[in-house]
């Protein structure tokens, strides 16, 4: 187990330098849609350079229709691609661009061990295995609301953009430059999502600190957020109301959940007790779907043609007063239409003015079975009678059989006929004469 216990000190201590891609439609619409607030790229790279030593940053966007985030990006020296879009209105050319990118920038800078994506579209996923393939660490940031889980689960960890505007200082606008504040003013007045029960977190503690057992390692902090990490990258003690993770154990310690030991810097965690098979079971996710599928069953019309998030979110509290979407691990309303798509209930669109759209998912709307194709039928005759002249012609044309030469029957019995021999030769049979006709009228007397 040293060598274990090596291994994850070395990757603890290793210095990450990191690559940014960013990008910024994707991004800048989730934001305003969930959240109704401006995207802040000062808030990502900050996130970003307690990770590590930021290298590079390239934002991909069609900057003709971005130009109030053009000086603010440049203030923060990030290089701006442009993305020029196609007449068809093609939106995947800027992906396209960044997973080159990317992975040109694996191949060709050995030096650059992490890379982070700033985005939710789920089309990156592919992106994301191939630099873990290249040993490289891939950070993920985006909102809970817009990113897809597959792609939240699949990355090392996932920053939620949530999580940045809880610790958002307020000495900071005071820093900033007349020029800056024109653009994202709302950073430090940006409402807080509510923070969860720390009961919600206790099955990944467990789970963990099980692993850290079977590998007979001391469960010290560090370790421990490591391995919490490793088995569920959408952690995030800000989510929990925890400015740190030091903060998160001492606040399940005094909740009682757990056994802290050890001073400060140095504190050893245990388990308290196995948890309950059905505390665990009722704290999943989709354990909450069915209440959501009650409430679309009920406003199928409605939602079928668009709903606004919030609106729906009234019908659900309507309908069921007792449901608390934070208790399966949802911080927002919009984290359960973001996993309620991935599982095909609903389909949610971000609109600009409208914020959050949600629509009837492809479970409502299952695909039709195909009808039977009706047989050809000729246009000479009507549907469903004989066609005789068709019969006879096809009689006239086939081919007669060809008759077989039949033996008599004498020769199958069991004493065969003797054939007469034949007459030799030069002597020619007799022939017959011709009777003379007889005439049919009387002779004269």
């Amino acid at each position: 187990m040293t060598r274990f216990n090596a291994a994850m000190r070395n990757r603890m201590e290793e210095k990450f330098k990191i690559a940014v891609f960013i990008d910024f439609d994707n991004i800048e619409i989730g934001v305003k849609s969930t959240l109704q607030r401006e995207f802040d790229v000062a808030a990502v790279l900050d996130a970003l350079k307690e990770r590590g030593e930021i290298v590079t940053k390239i934002a991909y966007a069609n900057w003709g229709r971005q130009d109030t985030f053009t000086r603010q990006l440049s203030e923060h020296a990030v290089q701006m691609v442009q993305r020029d879009p196609s007449p068809r209105g093609d939106k995947n050319g800027a992906d396209i661009n960044l997973a080159l990118d990317a992975l040109e920038m694996a191949f060709t800078h050995d030096h650059i061990n992490a890379f982070a994506i700033v985005s939710g579209d789920s089309d990156f996923i592919a992106l994301v295995n191939k630099l873990k393939q290249y040993d490289k660490r891939v950070f993920v940031l985006g909102g809970r609301a817009f990113t897809s889980t597959i792609l939240q689960k699949n990355c090392h960890e996932f920053i939620s953009y949530e999580s940045l505007l809880v610790e958002a200082p307020r000495q900071r606008s005071a820093d900033r430059s007349p020029q800056s504040q024109n653009a994202p003013q709302q950073r430090g007045g940006q409402r807080r999502p509510p923070p969860l029960e720390l009961s919600l977190a206790m099955p990944l503690v467990d789970r963990a600190l099980q692993v850290l057992e079977r590998r007979e390692v001391r469960p010290q902090l560090g370790l421990l957020k490591s391995t919490m990490l490793q088995l569920d990258s959408t952690f995030s003690e800000k989510a929990y109301g925890a400015g740190s993770f030091t903060d998160f154990v001492e606040k399940l310690q005094k909740s009682d959940l757990v056994v802290v030991t050890g001073g400060e810097g140095r504190y050893m965690i245990k388990r308290k007790g196995a948890m309950g098979a059905e505390q665990a079971v009722a704290t999943r996710p989709e354990a909450a779907l069915p209440v959501l599928r009650d409430v679309l069953e009920t406003h199928r019309l409605e939602v079928d043609n668009g709903a606004a998030a919030d609106e729906l979110a009234g019908w659900v509290r309507e309908e069921h007063p007792e449901f608390d979407w934070k208790q399966y691990g949802y911080q927002e309303f919009g984290e359960l239409l973001n996993y309620a798509q991935d599982k095909s209930v609903v389909r949610i669109e971000p609109h600009e003015e409208k914020g959050l759209m949600v629509f009837l998912g492809a479970e409502f709307h299952p695909p039709a079975v195909p009808e039977r194709e009706p047989d050809a039928v000729s246009d000479e005759q009507p549907t469903g009678e004989h066609q005789p002249a068709v019969l006879v012609e096809i009689a006239a044309t086939a081919p007669k059989p060809r008759r077989s030469r039949r033996r008599p029957a004498s020769a199958t019995s069991e004493h065969p006929v003797r054939r007469t021999s034949r007459a030799p030769r030069g002597t020619r049979p007799p022939r017959r004469t011709a009777k003379p006709p007889q005439s049919d009228v009387a002779p004269a007397e």
